[in-house]
């Protein structure tokens, strides 16, 4: 079977970048499978990274590598990891782009990427994604064992993911992680969090300013324009505006507090 390797950049599809990652991996191990899960996470926005890996990760068969590239600290001291996972290969830098990932995941083995016989035979200082983590990942696409990669890494950065807090009489404060192309703010609060009946609850969520979003089923339970909270794919809660930019009209970003509420109890 052949090797699967997802792609999770900030490399957009105007230039270059992605497609010469992709010939990077298929010169050294050409039955390799690729599948781009983004290339469109803002320039240098890891925490946007780790979110979209997170979010998709665990939907890939067992074994697949998935390699994360949004690397701002390219040339610097940053450092550059492979984790082994019960269920995965992760490869990128060292700037938290893979941690929350790794939240769900049992790691069993983490290295550090110092054996520059798998880089290019040319690394610069600014297309580390070309250079190093590219031809890393397709040397674990092959069968390569992460332990040649480089010595172990005990520790890694971790981004701070908030856990909601109960803000008390069943009430939750959370906050905005991620506002994604649709302008969707997503929560970081789950949607067991519901009270019992769910979306069919007098559950709310609840802005700064006052303002109150009632929580329903899907988008469209609410005439277009008008905002409303739903369960997300990601089994978190969003904000939203049907047929709008929740974002830009609830002045939603990452970092906005939210409450939920049940006005039943």
């Amino acid at each position: 079977m052949a090797s699967l390797l997802t792609l999770t950049t900030d490399f957009g599809l105007t230039d270059w970048f992605a497609g010469t990652l992709k010939g990077v991996v298929l010169a050294r191990a050409p039955d390799t499978r690729i599948v781009d899960i983004s290339h469109g996470i803002a320039p240098g926005d890891s925490r946007g990274g780790a979110f979209a890996l997170a979010a998709s990760c665990a939907y890939f068969p067992e074994g697949t590598v998935h390699l994360a590239v949004v690397d701002p600290g390219v040339g610097g001291s940053r450092a550059a990891l492979a984790v082994r996972t019960k269920r995965f290969l992760f490869v990128g830098p060292d700037n938290g782009v893979l941690s929350f990932a790794l939240r769900n995941e049992t790691v069993e083995s983490a290295r550090y990427l110092r054996n520059e016989e798998l880089f290019l035979t040319s690394v610069s200082r600014t297309f580390h994604g070309r250079d190093v983590f590219a031809p890393v990942a397709a040397y674990l696409c092959g069968g390569g064992e992460i332990e040649k990669v480089g010595p172990e890494a005990r520790e890694w950065v971790r981004l701070r993911w908030p856990e909601p807090l109960p803000a008390g009489r069943g009430q939750w404060r959370g906050e905005v992680v991620y506002v994604d192309r649709y302008g969707n703010a997503i929560t970081n609060l789950p949607e067991t969090l519901l009270p019992e009946g769910g979306e069919n609850s007098a559950a709310v969520m609840a802005l700064e300013g006052g303002r109150e979003v009632p929580v329903k089923a899907f988008y469209g339970a609410v005439e277009r324009g008008v905002p409303v909270a739903v369960p997300g794919s990601s089994g978190l809660i969003e904000l939203a505006v049907n047929a709008g930019h929740a974002g830009d009209s609830l002045d939603l970003f990452i970092g906005s507090p939210v409450w939920l509420r049940d006005d039943s109890t």
